[in-house]
């Protein structure tokens, strides 16, 4: 089924009244919001209590997207107090906050594929799309149930869809930059597929894997090789001798910038060696703002000399791991998902993103309290200011500083 007749028959009801919006902004701000966070934003970002030094990033924490994602999913539980109310998956990819909407009697359903739960939806309940949008296959039969749809889409994705629309238009495929198995990707890629479902993408994560499709674009080759390598990445009848003759880029809104932009440079050059000119290429800048604002914002941090860097959200949330990556070349840095992780100043649990798990590190370097130090903090666009509170006040109290010490300094 195409798109469109799915957008057309969606109920749309809105959860933004003034009224509703009022108490769904005092409600987040008891959840989410911090008085010590604001406070040291406005000290410019850094405070230092006896020979403890905490910087904060200029950019860090929610973004407008999610502030928005989370109100309209307080707000609909507002507006339908005794309706049954659905998501597709997670809201945003922070524990906390999806806990929270558990808590509020909000149930997550399958984003991986549709199972029998969809079938069941019925007129009476409510529908959340995330914020990083759901694929058209699950929007259509969200339409077919008629359930009431609460779109949190963020835009910033959205951007990226009516982006790959116009390459499918045109006869371009798309090459998107991200994971494969993730929401927003999924999406977009059902996206690519374009209004009459002919459109064609190819999901590419690494710049191996881009020099591997450059390489097939410049000289040719056994196709299958394309096939098997991204089998799971890949349009339905997607021929590599048809369907990269002319591609387009776009990209998952959370990706590492500088990779984005390597991987355009690439895929732009193998088509000037093959055809002689960039008639054949297209390109269009989809990093979220807010990604690229907190990635910005962490190299102008590392200018600092710093012992060690927390960055907090959840583990699976794409930006967040990308400020890891940035940061972990130069100084100790750890992935954590909150407070708790910090069991001492020698005892850290983290995520690690090369491993893909949970480890823990011994980093006696900051076990003596009598030792100068400096840390550096900063979180993805999901990760919320209470959550950034609490690892704040527990490295302070590692070093022998207490809440009410910290409060009045």
């Amino acid at each position: 089924m195409s798109e469109a007749p799915a957008e057309t028959k969606r109920p749309r009801v809105n959860v933004r009244r003034p009224d509703v919006m009022e108490l769904v902004s005092a409600e987040v701000a008891v959840h989410f919001h911090s008085s010590i966070v604001e406070k040291l934003r406005d000290k410019g970002g850094k405070i230092t209590v006896g020979n403890t030094t905490l910087l904060l990033a200029e950019q860090f924490g929610f973004c407008y997207g999610v502030e928005r994602a989370i109100d309209l999913a307080y707000a609909s539980r507002r507006v339908f107090p005794n309706n049954r109310i659905f998501l597709i998956g997670e809201i945003i990819h922070n524990p906390e906050v999806n806990r929270h909407l558990r808590e509020m009697g909000i149930i997550s359903l399958p984003w991986q594929e549709m199972n029998s739960s969809y079938d069941d939806l019925t007129e009476d309940d409510v529908l959340i799309v995330p914020a990083f949008g759901a694929p058209t296959t699950f929007m259509d039969k969200v339409a077919e149930r008629g359930c009431y749809v609460v779109d949190t889409t963020c835009g910033d994705v959205m951007k990226v869809w009516r982006r790959v629309r116009g390459y499918a238009k045109d006869g371009f495929t798309s090459i998107i930059h991200g994971k494969s198995n993730h929401e927003e990707t999924r999406a977009t890629a059902s996206r690519a597929l374009g209004e009459n479902g002919d459109g064609q993408y190819l999901v590419v994560l690494t710049l191996a894997d881009v020099d591997f499709v450059c390489d097939f674009i410049r000289h040719g080759g056994d196709k299958d090789t394309i096939l098997s390598r991204f089998k799971e990445s890949l349009s339905p009848g997607f021929d590599p001798d048809l369907h990269l003759r002319k591609v387009g880029i776009a990209n998952q809104t959370t990706m590492l910038k500088s990779e984005t932009e390597e991987i355009q440079r690439r895929v732009r050059q193998a088509i000037l060696d093959r055809d002689g000119d960039s008639a054949a290429f297209q390109m269009f800048d989809t990093i979220c703002g807010a990604t690229q604002e907190r990635q910005d914002a962490l190299f102008e941090m590392l200018r600092n000399p710093m012992d060690l860097l927390l960055v907090v959200g959840g583990y699976n949330s794409s930006n967040t791991a990308h400020l890891v990556e940035i940061a972990e070349p130069q100084l100790p840095t750890f992935f954590i998902r909150s407070a708790s992780c910090i069991k001492s100043l020698s005892e850290i649990v983290h995520y690690d993103l090369h491993r893909a798990e949970e480890i823990t590190s011994d980093y006696a370097k900051l076990f003596s309290n009598e030792r100068p130090v400096t840390i550096g903090i900063t979180a993805g666009a999901s990760c919320p200011n209470n959550l950034i509170e609490e690892t704040i006040f527990k490295v302070f109290e590692l070093r022998g500083v207490d809440r009410e010490t910290l409060a009045k300094a």
